[in-house]
């Protein structure tokens, strides 16, 4: 494997965190900046994956609630597998922590990934941040 995946805290890798959603939401999707930084990063268990040079390339986070957000891996590194690892990691602690399920607002783009794992699509298409979104749900 060319990556790793860590577990960490935002007060302990904000700096990384910020960059891989900075680089693929902010700039490569327009997401707003007020979107993005909704104040729920420090309450929130992320998921950092590193490539094996130490760049930050991909996280995603888990709210105390059980909803998963925020997955994103940097253009280069996509196809890799490292998505992956990542909600696999979020899964693993979602479990861990005794969560019965977990919730996520997809990006209706990326629907199929998440389907592969099991999660089941639930109410209408929705937009957020002006991209399609379905929520959709995985009982654990």
């Amino acid at each position: 494997m060319e990556f790793t995946i860590h577990t960490v805290t935002w007060h302990d890798a904000e700096p990384l965190l910020r960059a891989v959603r900075e680089a693929v939401f902010i700039r490569e999707q327009g997401v707003p900046v007020e979107l993005e930084w909704d104040g729920l990063d420090n309450d929130s268990h992320h998921v950092l994956a590193l490539s094996n040079a130490g760049q930050a390339i991909g996280c995603g986070r888990i709210l105390p609630n059980a909803h998963i957000g925020r997955i994103a891996v940097v253009p280069d590194w996509r196809c890799k597998k490292v998505g992956t690892a990542i909600l696999e990691g979020l899964l693993a602690y979602a479990s861990s922590r005794g969560y019965p399920e977990v919730d996520l607002d997809a990006q209706v783009q990326a629907l199929p990934f998440y389907l592969r794992f099991g999660f089941l699509p639930e109410g209408e298409e929705f937009m957020d941040a002006n991209i399609p979104h379905r929520k959709i749900r995985l009982k654990l």
